[in-house]
């Protein structure tokens, strides 16, 4: 069969489902391509991640097309033969990363995220690293909650074993850190490490990240905490948040939620805190509102 692929979101960041579908179909002796809309194809693949990116409205020349990813829909899955492939990574001409799932589900169920209504309330071990890793010098983990999982410590092993720099994309659970788990990770390489302080009323998170700053060892440009705006605090919320964060050593990074409606005052929040070269070069966001009026 002849088999057209569309990463609808663009190719700034590669689709692990496609590349999951490129393998499963090229291991049954299948043609695969990025789908051109001037060739024939026996299907024809699209993926989207998220809602905000432009569809793909091109006619693709194809008996059928399949559109699946969160962009589109929470119930798509990918076909139980391709979802246990090892990822095409040719697809993207990747060559030092792997990227991947270990864990799937988060216990949290956040208004704001997917993963519960998507994955399910209870974090849970899909994968051993070598389902996506061979030998890669970095690794990009796609877990919503791996400290949920029961298997952390296994888990966690694997990826120190590896000896690769792991990048826990979707950010460590703050609130779960205990000494062990913290023993863990610092057994791993990495670069920087990614947490979240997404309700400001939440005592507990502020807390373990101030007991846990001078653990791991990363810099304070590395230690990096997605901040969220927008959603269910107040301006002044979002701004002592940043504020006590800059303070304790870390580096926050505003996330701000359906930014089409985020008022001009978090949308400056956003640019002055996420340009750290404005952010540490400044003392405060009051300073960076002077400069804007001058």
């Amino acid at each position: 069969m002849r088999i057209g692929l569309v990463d609808v979101d663009g190719h700034r960041f590669p689709n692990l489902a496609l590349m999951k579908l490129s393998a499963y179909h090229k291991k049954n002796g299948d043609f695969v391509e990025w789908a051109n809309s001037l060739e024939p194809y026996d299907k024809v693949y699209m993926a989207k991640v998220f809602t905000f990116s432009r569809d793909d409205v091109q006619a693709y020349q194809t008996e059928q097309l399949i559109r699946g990813g969160t962009g589109y829909d929470l119930s798509s899955k990918l076909p139980e033969e391709a979802e246990r492939q090892f990822p095409d990574y040719s697809l993207y001409g990747i060559t030092d990363t792997a990227y991947g799932f270990l864990t799937r589900g988060c216990p949290r169920g956040c208004a704001f995220c997917i993963v519960g209504k998507k994955e399910g309330l209870r974090a849970k071990r899909v994968a051993d690293l070598k389902d996506f890793w061979n030998g890669q010098k970095k690794i990009t983990l796609l877990d919503p909650n791996l400290l949920a999982c029961p298997d952390w410590a296994d888990l966690l092993g694997q990826l120190a074993e590896s000896k690769a720099e792991v990048d826990f994309t979707q950010g460590l659970d703050i609130r779960l850190m205990t000494d062990e788990k913290a023993r863990a990770i610092n057994r791993l390489k990495y670069t920087s490490l990614h947490f979240a302080w997404d309700n400001p009323d939440d005592k507990t998170t502020f807390k373990k990240l101030k007991e846990y700053r001078n653990v791991f060892k990363t810099s304070k440009h590395n230690a990096i905490v997605y901040v969220l705006c927008n959603f269910n605090s107040s301006y002044e919320q979002d701004i002592y948040r940043v504020e006590k964060l800059r303070d304790i050593g870390y580096s926050p990074y505003v996330m701000v939620y359906n930014k089409q409606t985020a008022p001009r005052a978090t949308r400056d929040l956003q640019r002055y805190v996420n340009n750290r070269k404005i952010f540490y070069s400044l003392p405060n966001f009051a300073s960076y509102q002077r400069s804007l009026r001058r």
